[in-house]
């Protein structure tokens, strides 16, 4: 019985002493974020970074989803995309880090890379509009109107009123040389914003 008190009292000491362990660490990582979004807000990325990785764990998803981002607006992209893909390893079925990875990618001119991303992301959320429409128009941006037309139908299938949805597609359709479709579409957009000067400039090239 004498052994199996002083078990007990060791088991509560250890116990006692990591909650205590983990309440620091987590006081850390709250003020080493704190600290980061004032640095931030004030311009100073460095900083914003610095007191990050004095609390860095790789197998944090928020600390590298938080360096991926700061990276990116240092001007580090590179950086900021290894930081994103780690992101992404640790919670995959995640849209975030997805969404996050895109900025550098697409500052590095890594459009195929970006085009991936989101169609990794709209697998996992396929009824996402924001992605189907910025896969639209990435699309859109190389030419390719009948995958730009694919994706920016899905968005207007969602929001049937939307009018940068309905905007996109009505151009597309034009593009691709389905003048009537187009036409039909910049009228509906139309509704959406009167006297529009995109629309009203899409309908003026219509014969």
């Amino acid at each position: 019985m004498v052994f199996l008190r002083k078990l007990s009292t060791a088991f509560l000491f250890f116990i006692l002493f990591s909650q205590a362990g983990i309440t620091q660490t987590q006081e850390a990582l709250i003020s080493a974020f704190s600290k980061s979004y004032k640095a931030e807000a004030d311009g100073d990325y460095a900083k914003a970074t610095e007191v990050i990785k004095r609390v860095f764990n790789k197998d944090s998803y928020e600390i590298n989803l938080r360096l991926g981002w700061l990276n990116y607006k240092a001007g580090l992209f590179e950086e900021a995309e290894g930081y994103y893909r780690r992101a992404i390893q640790i919670m995959p079925y995640g849209i975030e880090a997805r969404f996050g990875i895109v900025f550098p990618l697409t500052t590095m001119g890594k459009t195929d890379q970006v085009i991936l991303v989101y169609e990794e992301l709209l697998k996992i959320d396929p009824q996402n509009s924001l992605a189907n429409f910025r896969l639209g128009l990435v699309y859109y941006g190389q030419g390719n109107y009948a995958q730009s037309e694919k994706y920016f139908t899905k968005v207007v299938n969602l929001y049937p009123f939307d009018y940068d949805g309905l905007q996109m597609l009505a151009w597309t359709k034009l593009k691709a040389g389905k003048t009537q479709d187009a036409k039909a579409v910049f009228n509906k957009a139309l509704l959406y914003k009167p006297g529009d000067p995109s629309c009203l400039e899409g309908l003026s090239l219509i014969k």
